[in-house]
């Protein structure tokens, strides 16, 4: 599936952390951009495919520094960043 984008390889049960999603913990969330299903060896069609997930959370991840400089200059810039994450536990690929 893609959300965000990136993609993701999901299963029922997995919990994975994308980008933010709009939603309070607790709320069902259906992505529809499915790219590719299968088990084994056959392949479904994705276009009839959503996967429904619950957000566990909503949380911030690690802090990034953002560090500039130019040489001989006096130039120094230094920023931190913390990007927004929902962390998100599938439920079921239908």
């Amino acid at each position: 599936m893609r959300t965000g984008g990136k993609q993701y390889r999901v299963a029922a049960g997995d919990k994975i952390v994308v980008e933010k999603l709009a939603g309070e913990a607790g709320d069902k969330v259906t992505l529809d951009d499915v790219l590719l299903a299968g088990e084994g060896g056959d392949l479904k069609d994705a276009a009839k495919l959503t996967v429904a997930a619950e957000i566990i959370a909503q949380a911030k991840g690690e802090k990034v520094i953002v560090f500039k400089k130019r040489r001989r200059h006096n130039y120094r810039r230094k920023n931190g960043h913390r990007q927004n994450h929902t962390i998100l536990k599938i439920v079921s690929i239908a």
